[in-house]
């Protein structure tokens, strides 16, 4: 269990011994607990340090403050040399975790799952004292990694408390985990499905915390957008070649259009349009031979042509609509206006089509391994 702490001596106080109390209800694994402290100003060292004499397999190490991703691959690194761990535990040191439900994810994990996390989103899971404001910003986070940044459906993308197998953590390469703050937890959880995690979540209720403050900063903030567009590119191949297909879709509408509005004196507002649905056309054809070919939806060819055009239609009706905007309201240049509706469409029709026309059948994360723990499941006697 590895709790990274900054300033948390008021909490470490009831939440280690929480921890420990969980060992009792563990049979198949030895629990050893890893506070990676940042040099805690307010004396959390000295709270651990004394905690040490009630319970053997208590571990400190500290260093100095970089953020939390830091504070986890120093304390994952420790863990792996020293420990030789099979399962990692993730779980923050602030109380708003449930250590009781510590047994339940052990058993999910030693029933073959790779990775067990606490969700606060998934159904049954609550946050019940995040103002509106909270709420918002942790729906639209765990939106844009998801649809953004490529990642397949998980309620609970940014949760801190997790179960991970410690040989899939291993396969993991830390060198692209470059992120220093919050953005860690997705970055962490892109690197362990890529390397075949098999997923279950667990619904949990998230209460504010009793003592301290949050540690989220702005910079954490905007490493987290930087961070969604690093995970869009380590999917670099397909994300290449859907830009190559959507730049030839430039070339088709501008040509389009430039032909139209130029060459046969048809009138710019109907021009643009017929240019659009053809830049579609050619633009699905060669996602669907080339881009997504080894994509396996299980979906037949006009229903994805059907699909794409839908959304390539939303992107098509922004272009529309920024062109116009500049046009006739910024008076911009025509075919400045279009190349800015084109850029902005284009945005949206591949984050669309991505998510929906050629969304992946993934492996080992079907409804089942992503959804909560049912009702009528054989864990739930683990559950307080």
């Amino acid at each position: 269990m590895i709790l990274p702490t900054y300033n948390e001596a008021e909490n470490v106080k009831f939440v280690i011994p929480w921890i420990f109390e969980q060992a009792d209800h563990i049979s198949s694994h030895e629990l050893h607990v890893l506070v990676v402290d940042d040099n805690s100003p307010d004396g959390t060292q000295d709270v651990v340090s004394s905690l040490m004499s009630q319970y053997e397999n208590l571990h400190l190490i500290s260093g100095k403050k970089e953020g939390l991703g830091e504070a986890y691959k120093r304390g994952m690194a420790y863990a792996s040399e020293k420990l030789s761990p099979d399962l990692v535990f993730e779980m923050d040191a602030d109380g708003q975790h449930d250590a009781t439900l510590i047994p339940l994810f052990v058993d999910l994990a030693n029933h073959g799952f790779s990775l067990v996390i606490g969700s606060r989103f998934a159904p049954g899971g609550s946050t019940p004292d995040f103002t509106f404001r909270r709420k918002l910003i942790s729906r639209v986070g765990n939106w844009m990694i998801r649809f953004l940044g490529g990642l397949p459906r998980i309620y609970d993308c940014t949760s801190g408390f997790r179960c991970i197998k410690a040989d899939v953590l291993e396969k993991s390469e830390f060198g692209f985990l470059s992120t220093r703050g919050y953005s860690f937890q997705s970055s962490l959880l892109f690197e362990l499905l890529r390397n075949g995690a098999k997923v279950i979540e667990v619904p949990i209720v998230f209460p504010d915390r009793q003592y301290g403050e949050s540690k989220l900063s702005m910079q954490d903030q905007v490493e987290f957008l930087l961070n969604i567009v690093k995970l869009r590119f380590r999917q670099s191949e397909e994300f290449i070649k859907f830009l190559t297909v959507g730049f030839s879709g430039v070339f088709v509408n501008l040509g389009i259009y430039i032909f139209l509005t130029r060459i046969l004196g048809v009138a710019i507002e109907l021009a643009s349009p017929i240019a659009i649905e053809t830049s579609i056309i050619t633009n699905f054809l060669l996602n669907h031979y080339w881009t997504f070919i080894s994509r396996s939806t299980g979906t037949s060819f006009f229903r994805k042509f059907f699909i794409f055009h839908m959304a390539a239609g939303v992107a098509g009706v922004i272009n529309y609509v920024v062109f116009l905007t500049l046009l006739h309201v910024f008076n911009m240049y025509d075919i400045l206006s279009n190349i800015i509706g084109i850029c902005v469409g284009a945005l949206f029709n591949y984050f669309l089509n991505s998510y929906w026309t050629w969304r992946k059948i993934e492996a080992g994360t079907d409804a089942t391994q992503r959804g909560r723990v049912s009702s009528d499941s054989p864990f739930d006697a683990g559950l307080p």
